[in-house]
């Protein structure tokens, strides 16, 4: 039995989904099953569901024995276990941002779900934001699908988000199935980087893997806001795990290897800072 305990937006609790992966990577025509107590933020189904789909497409059934009604009714709302065959509930409080599995060519409806879901589906809960840095951020969440699209060699792009009231917080997460992070810069620049400096590498500006044109701002302009914000990203990527918040830059490994990269962004709502660019109020820009 697999049980999944308080799995939070920390690197323990990513240690614990990577455990799971390890436990079943090479398992075939299995039955495995799964318990969800305490505590689990429905972001993490994102992470969740990409391991899960791991196990499918070794022809393995996945059970769910026990999940805490609490969660469950959570991970109802937001669709994941609609993905297993349960029936949707209504989330009348919207706090969820519903559970996606994406295909690398989705990029434009992954686009229309950040706008609507995240950024105008929680526009009284986020910061005030002019129309260029809401603009300005849709576009760096969108570099990261599109980083996983041209990079990853993943299949399937998974995301998910939850706004957590009494925590004044929403997290945002964006996982892949890919090659990771280190093999990809190894790969394109003939190095032998581990993953944790591979990410690294990868959160600095201007930083891309792309042959002949630009890019590479995208997690660079988020680490600012979130900088600004007080809030956190975190990636974990094969072995790598990288975090940056109020306490700065966190690099640590896990043992064993996440099969891809997650992406974790979160969002302070209790920050009454107005957000503009320099371009539009020709004073202090946001960043």
């Amino acid at each position: 039995m697999n049980r999944l305990i308080t799995i939070n937006n920390t690197f323990e609790s990513f240690q614990s989904l990577i455990q799971l992966y390890e436990t079943h990577k090479d398992e075939l025509f299995g039955d495995i099953h799964l318990e969800i107590r305490h505590f689990f933020a429905a972001n993490m189904s994102a992470a969740l569901g990409a391991v899960l789909d791991k196990f499918t497409a070794n022809l393995n059934d996945i059970h769910f024995d026990y999940i805490d009604p609490q969660i469950e009714t959570i991970l109802l709302k937001n669709d994941f276990l609609t993905y297993f065959g349960k029936q949707r509930a209504v989330d009348v409080n919207n706090t969820t941002i519903k559970f996606l599995k994406l295909k690398p060519i989705d990029g434009k409806y992954f686009k229309n779900y950040v706008i609507e879901e995240l950024i105008e589906g929680h526009i009284t809960d986020l910061p005030q934001m002019s129309k260029g840095v809401k603009e300005k951020m849709v576009e760096a969440i969108y570099e990261i699908f599109v980083n996983a699209q041209i990079h990853s060699e993943t299949k399937f792009i998974y995301t998910c988000g939850q706004f957590f009231p009494t925590k004044n917080k929403i997290e945002f997460t964006i996982v892949d199935t890919g090659i990771g992070f280190r093999e990809k810069i190894n790969r394109r620049f003939g190095r032998n980087l581990r993953a944790t400096q591979a990410i690294k590498w990868a959160v600095e500006e201007k930083k891309t893997t792309k042959e002949g044109i630009s890019g590479g701002l995208g997690l660079a302009i988020l680490r600012e806001f979130v900088n600004v914000n007080k809030g956190k990203m975190q990636i974990v990527s094969n072995e790598g795990f990288y975090q940056f918040g109020i306490d700065g830059e966190t690099l640590k490994e896990f043992q064993g290897e996440f099969p891809g990269t997650i992406v974790n962004l979160q969002f302070r709502t209790d920050d009454n800072k107005n957000y503009s660019l320099k371009s539009e109020i020709d004073i202090n820009d946001i960043f």
